[in-house]
C-alpha cells in the first residue's frame, strides 16, 4: 500500500434474519450503493448470511455451514468483480462432516480469493456457544493480500486478543479488520451494559495505538431472540467504528442499520510509528513466558 494513499472503506452495518437470500441481497444492495460512492474496500459483520445461531447448542444447525469454495463463495466473488472492489466476508465454513470453523474469506477486486482466515480464539459463554460449533482456526495469524494493501483479518472474540494484533503486525499488516457479531445480554444492568460496550472499543483502539495500525471494526445490529429461551436473547449493539494508528475515532455508528464510507489516511501509519516506535523497542529476548497459560 503506497504511504501517501487514502484508503476508502465502506462498512455495511446490518441487522440478520433466517433467510440467507435475504441477508445477501440486502448486503449486494449495500455493495453497490458503497462502490458507486468510492469504496474500494468492503467489510462485512460476522456471520453475515444467517442469525447468529451459537445462542444454542442444536446439531441440525451445522447444516447451516457452507463448503469453501462453493455456491457462497460464488456468490461474493461475483460481487466483488461486479463491483471492483475488495470484499470480506464472514462464512460458517464446512470443512469435513462434524469440522467447521468460522472463517473470514477476503475477496479481491478481480474476484478472486485473496486469502481466508479461520477464527483462532473461540468463545463458549451463555448465549455465545461457539465452542460447540466451531474448532479453532489452524491458518494461523497471516495477513492477506489484496490490491489495496495487506490486511491483517481477524474475528470477533479475537478482538480481545492483543497477542493477535501484534502478530498481525509483525508480519506485516497495514490494518487490523474485525468482521463482530456481539451485543448486549438483556438480562444484564445498564450499568453493566455500558461498561461492556465501553471495553470493548477501548481494547481495540488500544491494538490501534500499540501497533501503529488503523482498525476498522463492523458489528452486527438488531435483536435477535434466543430460540431455546434460557436468555432474553441478545441486543447487538452495533456501534461498528474505525480507529487511526494513534486509536483516534475516525468514525463511529450508531445501533441502527448503516452503510458508511470512511478515508483512512494511511500515510499516518508510517508517521506515527516514527514518532512511536513501539517495534523498535519491544523486548523480545525477555517475552519468552507469553508462550505459557500462566506463570505460577
Amino acid at each position: 500500500m503506497e504511504n501517501n494513499k487514502i484508503l476508502k472503506v465502506g462498512i455495511i452495518q446490518q441487522s440478520n434474519t433466517a433467510d440467507a437470500a435475504d441477508n445477501r441481497r440486502r448486503i449486494a444492495e449495500a455493495v453497490e450503493r458503497l462502490a458507486r460512492q468510492g469504496a474500494k474496500l468492503i467489510v462485512n459483520r460476522e456471520l453475515h448470511d444467517s442469525l447468529y445461531f451459537c445462542q444454542t447448542e442444536n446439531v441440525d444447525l451445522c447444516s447451516l455451514a457452507v463448503a469453501i469454495p462453493g455456491e457462497a463463495t460464488d456468490f461474493y466473488s461475483e460481487l466483488a468483480r461486479k463491483h471492483g472492489v475488495v470484499l470480506v466476508t464472514s462464512l460458517f465454513e464446512r470443512r469435513a462432516a462434524g469440522l467447521y470453523h468460522n472463517t473470514a474469506v477476503v475477496f479481491d477486486a478481480d474476484g478472486s480469493i485473496a486469502g481466508k482466515y479461520r477464527k483462532m480464539h473461540i468463545p463458549d459463554d451463555p448465549a455465545y456457544y461457539e465452542k460447540f460449533y466451531f474448532t479453532p482456526g489452524d491458518l494461523g495469524f497471516e495477513p492477506i493480500d489484496t490490491s489495496v494493501g495487506r490486511l491483517g483479518v481477524l474475528v470477533c472474540w479475537d478482538q480481545w486478543y492483543p497477542e493477535a494484533a501484534r502478530l498481525m503486525a509483525l508480519r506485516g499488516a497495514e490494518i487490523l479488520i474485525y468482521p463482530t457479531a456481539i451485543g448486549r445480554e438483556t438480562s444484564d444492568t445498564p450499568d453493566e451494559q455500558a461498561r461492556q460496550l465501553d471495553a470493548w472499543v477501548t481494547v481495540q483502539r488500544g491494538h490501534a495505538v500499540a501497533n501503529g495500525l488503523p482498525v476498522v471494526t463492523v458489528n452486527r445490529c438488531g435483536f435477535e431472540p434466543d430460540p431455546s429461551g434460557q436468555t432474553r436473547g441478545i441486543e447487538f449493539w452495533g456501534n461498528s467504528f474505525v480507529a487511526g494508528p494513534q486509536g483516534e475515532l475516525l468514525y463511529r455508528a450508531g445501533e441502527a442499520e448503516t452503510e458508511d464510507i470512511i478515508d483512512i489516511p494511511m500515510t499516518r501509519c508510517e508517521q506515527v510509528r516514527r514518532w512511536w516506535p513501539f517495534l523498535r523497542d519491544r523486548r523480545i529476548d525477555a517475552y519468552s513466558g507469553l508462550t505459557s497459560r500462566f506463570l505460577d
